[in-house]
Parts: C-alpha cells; structure tokens; sequence
C-alpha cells in the first residue's frame, strides 16, 4: 500500500497519543474532549488518506483510458482512411464509366449524322 503525505506526516504525528488513548480506553476510563478530537483526527486523516488513494486509482485510469481512446482513434482513422480511397476508386471509375458512354455515344450520333448527311445530298 502506497503511503501519502497525509499518512506520513500526520497519522505517525498524532499514533503515540492515538496509543494512549487506547490504552485508556481499553482500561475502561473515560474519554476527555481532547481524547475525542484527537480520534476524530485520526479519522479525518484516514478518511483522506483513502480519499488520495482513490484519486491515484481514477488517475491511472483515466491515463488508461487516454491510451484506449489514442488506439481506438488511430483504428478508425486506419479504416476511415480505407473507405475514404475505397470511395475515391469508386467515384473514380464511375467518372471514367460515365465519360466512356458519353464520348461512345457522342461518335455515334456524329457518325449517325455523317451518314445521314451522306444519304442526304
């Protein structure tokens, strides 16, 4: 378990009377108010201590998560970069197609008219 500021600085700071108030509690004495607040001390530090240590799990996650997304996103862009030439190619040859037909269909009716003119005179 990692330990943090809160934990080495201020739970080692207040454990010899945590220790002492124990003991007293143990024996059956009552508590003071100085013993009370000093409890509610440890608690408020545990409390935090727990509360760095979530933060450093939601941290490495998130972390994690950043390089999910980086592969994700370098996956669709793979395959978005795909379709995008697969779309191309295809517009490309219906352009070719379509110029094909028209510039056939252009010499027909020219040569249409060509002979029809020949027949003509």
């Amino acid at each position: 378990m990692n330990k943090t500021n809160v934990d080495d600085m201020l739970i080692e700071m207040i454990s010899p009377r945590i220790k002492e108030i124990e003991e007293k509690f143990s024996k059956g004495e009552g508590l003071n108010q100085e013993d009370i607040n000093t409890l509610l001390l440890k608690s408020q530090y545990n409390h935090i201590n727990h509360l760095d240590l979530k933060l450093n799990e939601v941290t490495e996650d998130v972390a994690s998560l950043k390089g999910e997304f980086k592969l994700l996103e370098t996956r669709l862009n793979g395959r978005f970069d795909s379709f995008e030439k697969n779309i191309e190619l295809k517009i490309s040859q219906a352009i070719n197609t379509n110029m094909r037909w028209s510039i056939g269909m252009i010499a027909l009716i020219v040569t249409v008219l060509k002979l029809a003119d020949m027949f003509v005179k």
